[in-house]
């Protein structure tokens, strides 16, 4: 069944059988793992986070990375780890 989004997008939703149909398929397929809730909440990320910060560059460094176009900012990040190699910070001060 189509249904519009908040957005304005229309999305499908499955009716309650096509639901049903769809897990109990899920449950007959041997390769398939539903974890327990408990066994969720115990999960932990396997991939490192990004940390969230507000840091200010000089326009010339943000426009040539901006310039390079979509996952600039993952390119950025790469160049400071990059840097990171070979240098320290403790060192500027």
């Amino acid at each position: 069944m189509l249904r519009a989004a908040k957005s304005g997008r229309k999305v499908y939703v499955p009716t309650e059988a096509e639901d049903a149909a769809i897990a109990a398929g899920v449950a007959q397929d041997p390769d398939t793992f539903e974890p327990t809730d408990a066994e969720f909440a115990a999960m932990r990320r396997v991939a490192p986070t990004k940390e969230r910060i507000t840091i200010r560059l000089s326009p010339d460094v943000v426009a040539r990375f901006r310039a390079t176009g979509p996952g600039w900012q993952t390119r950025m990040d790469a160049a400071l780890k990059d840097w990171l190699r070979d240098h320290s910070p403790e060192r500027l001060g």
